[in-house]
């Protein structure tokens, strides 16, 4: 996934950009975080560094955060939070780094402003966050405020959806051109669905969004946000020369997308409908099939499912020659029941759950293979 992140920064201009396990880190202002909380698809959070520090107990915490002039981030009277991650040997409980920082800032603003703003766990305001390793510390500002992998549309989230930004993720590994057919079946509460019309049109997905934590920074100016919006939305599309359909067999389900979706403004460039996934309707033209199956946490429920992604497998090759086909699973057992052989096996994390995107080249008539012969069938059979 920080593949896909790396490479939606580096789109959106910026250079040097360094990749680790959990992030991507790069110069830039305070101001540039407005341009990335507007257009990422796959970030989290977007954190400003203020300051890293040496700091092995909380008094060195605490003594290095004091030295910071809070008062020239965070108004008197606005409100401010403060979140953290911690793994030092002298802290037993989790709480007590954010209420070392949360005491410091207050303490800073006290004795140059004589009062204190507001403080609390509500993360619509000013956020503060923490990262303390061992003997090393870095706080941030949380530009973004409440995450940025909640796009803002899904209203009704129906059962275990895919969080939004791995949903764009997942679209932006496969290789959809964004000028083809996008086809959705078992498409639960329609994220997949919203996120490749969002993608197709352009639509930036910090426009749903009212409120980041960058406008609440002491010297945030609206102007310059709200003009980087017009423009924004002048580059959306409207319409689409091509089909999104999504459909799933549970009518709450289809229910719960269209009202999604409408409130993500691409109703209208997605068709529904309540049906099997065998049933699913696949144009002409080719494009992509995108799956994301149940992954069964209970022995009986592998069982069953078993027969569900052979199931998959047969509709591939019967109804979707020519396509692009993707199953995305946390089963990697189950996934070698689709009975076909992935042409690559992407790895991602959905929670805690190491999942794979498995990709399919569905042909139709004769293929030539590498070695002059040829494959006669539909698909490639493992």
């Amino acid at each position: 996934m920080n593949i896909c992140l790396k490479e939606e920064v580096q789109a959106l201009g910026f250079m040097n950009v360094e990749e680790s396990h959990m992030s991507v880190s790069f110069q830039g202002t305070l101001a540039d975080c407005m341009k990335l909380n507007l257009f990422l698809r796959t970030g989290h959070s977007v954190l400003f560094l203020i300051k890293e520090f040496p700091a092995r107990t909380p008094d060195d915490l605490y003594k290095e955060m004091i030295e910071i002039p809070w008062e020239e981030y965070i108004d008197l009277n606005g409100y401010f939070s403060v979140t953290s991650f911690s793994d030092n040997p002298e802290i037993n409980d989790s709480r007590f780094p954010n209420l070392k920082c949360k005491d410091a800032i207050a303490d800073r603003i006290t004795a140059k402003k004589g009062a204190r703003p507001n403080s609390g766990p509500d993360r619509n305001k000013t956020v503060i966050n923490l990262h303390w390793r061992e003997d090393r510390g870095a706080v941030y500002i949380d530009s973004s405020g409440e995450t940025i992998a909640k796009h803002g549309y899904r209203k009704i989230p129906f059962k275990a959806p895919l969080q939004e930004s791995l949903a764009a993720a997942l679209i932006l590994t496969s290789k959809w051109d964004k000028n083809s057919n996008f086809i959705n079946p078992m498409c639960g509460s329609g994220t997949l669905a919203i996120e490749a019309a969002l993608i197709a049109q352009n639509r930036a997905p910090g426009l749903l969004r009212s409120n980041f934590g960058f406008m609440h920074v002491i010297g945030f100016e609206a102007e310059p946000w709200e003009e980087m919006r017009r423009e924004t939305k002048l580059l959306a599309k409207r319409n689409l020369d091509f089909k999104i359909i999504a459909t799933d067999i549970n009518e709450d389900a289809i229910q719960a997308a269209q009202r999604n979706a409408a409130t993500a403004g691409v109703d209208h460039v997605i068709e529904f409908s309540c049906c099997d996934f065998r049933e699913t309707p696949i144009p002409e033209g080719g494009g992509v099939v995108l799956i994301n199956p149940e992954y069964g946490e209970r022995l009986g429920e592998v069982d069953e499912l078993r027969t569900l992604y052979k199931e998959i497998g047969d509709f591939f090759k019967k109804s979707c020659s020519g396509y692009l086909g993707y199953v995305f699973t946390g089963n990697l057992d189950l996934g070698k029941q689709v009975g076909l052989k992935p042409k690559r096996k992407i790895e991602f994390y959905n929670s805690k759950i190491d999942c794979r995107l498995l990709e399919f080249e569905l042909y139709s008539g004769t293929k030539k293979l590498g070695n002059g012969e040829q494959e006669t069938q539909k698909s490639k059979d493992v």
